[in-house]
């Protein structure tokens, strides 16, 4: 068996943390920008306190706590901003506008949300939708805002 200097493991650890984390920032379709409270980001089985800088991937589940607040932008600056109590899943993202190919879902399952349009919207509004457990909404104008209630 061969040992490791002590001074390389912590090193290695390190090293291994980093790459998972520039894993999940080059999959990023968003960054938390501003939280108050408790909030957490789960993605791919991984659930991490949300800070700002906190990456946000396709399948990423954002929830508050009570007395929480969160905010995301992702990659066409579109603006999500939720009040406490709050669970969005992101399910559908795609921005690749010089080819037309845009595309935004999200499923609120409780909470408030405050969106405001990005590019995907004011290009291809048909291409952005948040479902609700009663009803989908279907982006028309540049903000809204949502409340859903358990």
């Amino acid at each position: 068996m061969t040992r490791l200097p002590a001074l390389l493991v912590p090193t290695l650890l390190c090293g291994l943390t980093l790459c998972s984390v520039g894993a999940a920032a080059a999959d990023a379709i968003g960054y938390v920008k501003t939280v108050s409270g408790a909030a957490q980001v789960t993605t791919a089985g991984q659930t991490v306190a949300a800070r700002p800088g906190t990456p946000v991937a396709l399948g990423s589940v954002l929830q508050t706590g009570p007395a929480a607040s969160l905010g995301v932008t992702f990659q066409d600056n579109t603006v999500m901003s939720f009040g406490p109590n709050t669970e969005l899943v992101v399910e559908n993202y795609l921005y690749q506008p010089a080819q037309g190919r845009l595309q935004l879902g999200a499923r609120m399952g409780r909470g408030t949300l405050n969106y405001v349009s990005g590019v995907i919207a004011k290009l291809q509004p048909e291409a952005v939708q948040v479902t609700t457990p009663t009803g989908t909404i279907g982006v028309r104008g540049t903000q809204f805002l949502l409340k859903v209630e358990e």
